[in-house]
C-alpha cells in the first residue's frame, strides 16, 4: 500500500513513531520545529528540515507533500540532491547546473 497519511487521527508520522531527528544542522529536529504549511519561499534551510524530516522517519512523503503543497517528484529531488550533493545541492543556481 502507498505511503499515506492516517485518516482517522491525521498522524504524519510512519508506522515507527519518531518523536525527533536530527536537523540538517545536527539540532533535533521536532514536528513543531518543521516550517509552517503555508511557506511559500523555500530557502535551503526549510528544504533540508522537510528532507531530514522525511528522510528520518519524522514524517511521511505523503504528509510533507499535502502539507507544504508540494509534487511528490519536487520531493524526490530535493532527497535525490541532498543525497547526492549535500544540502548545497538544494541552491536554485546548483539545481540549475546540475542539470544541465
Amino acid at each position: 500500500m502507498e505511503e499515506t497519511m492516517n485518516q482517522v487521527n491525521m498522524d504524519p508520522r510512519p508506522q515507527g513513531r519518531v518523536q525527533y531527528v536530527l536537523g540538517p544542522d545536527g539540532s533535533p529536529l521536532t514536528l513543531a520545529d518543521l516550517p509552517k504549511p503555508d511557506t511559500k519561499r523555500w530557502v535551503i534551510r526549510r528544504k533540508a528540515e522537510v528532507v531530514a524530516a522525511v528522510d528520518g522517519g519524522l514524517i511521511t512523503s505523503a504528509y510533507a507533500c499535502s502539507r507544504w503543497h508540494l509534487t511528490f517528484e519536487e520531493l524526490e529531488n530535493w532527497r535525490e540532491l541532498v543525497k547526492k550533493y549535500g544540502i548545497a545541492g538544494l541552491m536554485a543556481t546548483n539545481v540549475r547546473r546540475n542539470r544541465s
